[in-house]
């Protein structure tokens, strides 16, 4: 089968923002997503073109326009934050991002009602009806389908670096898992999400997408829901490994990072580079160390197993990447990962809070819904 592979302008990039909908004095998620959109329809009475619905009910996703740069990205996200917050304010519903809720329990959300999703969760059972979680996810637009596969490697190679800037999901149904990123490791239980294959060339993957389509395991290339996948509708590489993000300052440093990243790749390429890449065990073995100790992961850094503390190959890599922000207009987001290496990342801030609060979750929860609408201040 021939998957048809979008134009679109190179370092382009929207972003979608899964926000969480809890009870202002609770703390507890509540299932107010269909008021909410409903309020949000337009005068014609269609829904809102850029805040949706998820999977559950205590759920809206803000998804961007295509944008040049991360800050009017960010500007956008904060527009539509504003729309929803003029809904849930009144109603006494507060909203906070983190790759899982402290401590809300699985069983009690409603699912939306759409017919996908129904499949979706019909078909996992136990594994589907988890999917309490939350992310973010940053698409770049890439001008060669030639290009996709060789950056989705690459990008690879990064994936311990942005795992441990935004985990956020230290706690899951109550319990301190003892991992930075609980969420990186329940999402992969989807039959289709988790890591990559790493294809030698756009044919491979299509024969892929066609083998999974011809044995009944997706019905289109959209329910692949790899952590970093081509998406050929849009033109883009996304990168979707990363925990919700709990602030703007995260969300625009994370995102410029990503950017970045794939920019300066995309040059690398265009000079006749070849990419570091990791073998896949090297790949899978990064990911479990960044979502089980964050930002003091040991990562592996290339195929002769040299390994780093991340923090240091982050700071490093800031310096690096410094030109291309510049050239893109996003150093002073770039420069936001500092903040998240100085204050802690949202994980760590989160652990914090209820040590200090006696172990009380709502006191994270509180935390997290007013750095959702103060900031992350230096």
């Amino acid at each position: 089968m021939e998957i048809t592979f979008a134009q679109s302008e190179r370092s382009t990039l929207g972003i979608e923002w899964e926000i969480a909908l809890v009870e202002k004095t609770s703390g507890d998620l509540v299932s107010v997503a269909g008021e909410v959109l409903e309020e949000l329809r337009q005068s014609d009475g269609s829904e809102h073109p850029q805040i949706t619905g998820e999977l559950l009910l205590n759920t809206v996703e803000l998804v961007t326009k295509v944008h040049r740069s991360v800050p009017d990205a960010v500007a956008d996200l904060l527009g539509m934050l504003d729309e929803v917050r003029a809904i849930t304010d009144p109603l006494d519903v507060e909203l906070m991002c983190a790759g899982s809720h402290p401590f809300a329990q699985w069983f009690d959300q409603q699912v939306t009602d759409n017919e996908r999703y129904h499949r979706l969760v019909d078909r996992t059972q136990w594994w589907g009806r988890n999917m309490l979680i939350w992310g973010i996810h940053v698409h770049v637009g890439i001008e060669s389908r030639a290009k996709v596969l060789p950056l989705l490697d690459g990008l690879l190679t990064y994936y311990p670096h942005l795992q441990a800037l935004s985990a956020s999901s230290p706690f899951w149904g109550g319990v301190n898992t003892g991992y930075a990123s609980n969420r990186a490791l329940m999402f992969q239980q989807l039959p289709t999400a988790g890591l990559p294959y790493q294809f030698a060339s756009w044919e491979k993957y299509e024969e892929y997408v066609a083998d999974m389509m011809t044995t009944g395991i997706i019905d289109d290339h959209t329910e692949v829901r790899w952590d970093i996948r081509p998406s050929p509708k849009w033109g883009t590489v996304e990168m979707r490994a990363c925990d919700g993000l709990s602030t703007p300052q995260e969300i625009g440093a994370v995102a410029a990072l990503i950017q970045c990243l794939v920019d300066q790749m995309s040059d690398r390429l265009d000079a006749g580079e070849e990419l570091t890449t990791l073998q896949p065990w090297f790949v899978r073995e990064n990911k479990w160390r960044a979502a089980r100790y964050g930002l003091d992961a040991e990562i592996i850094l290339n195929r002769a197993g040299d390994e780093r503390l991340v923090t240091d190959d982050i700071r490093e890599l800031l310096v690096t990447l410094a030109p291309t922000a510049e050239r893109l207009g996003c150093s002073a987001e770039l420069s936001q990962v500092n903040l998240i290496l100085d204050r802690g990342a949202s994980y760590q801030r989160q652990l914090r809070v209820a040590e200090q609060n006696g172990g009380s979750l709502q006191a994270v929860v509180s935390s997290l819904t007013h750095e959702l609408r103060h900031g992350l201040s230096a």
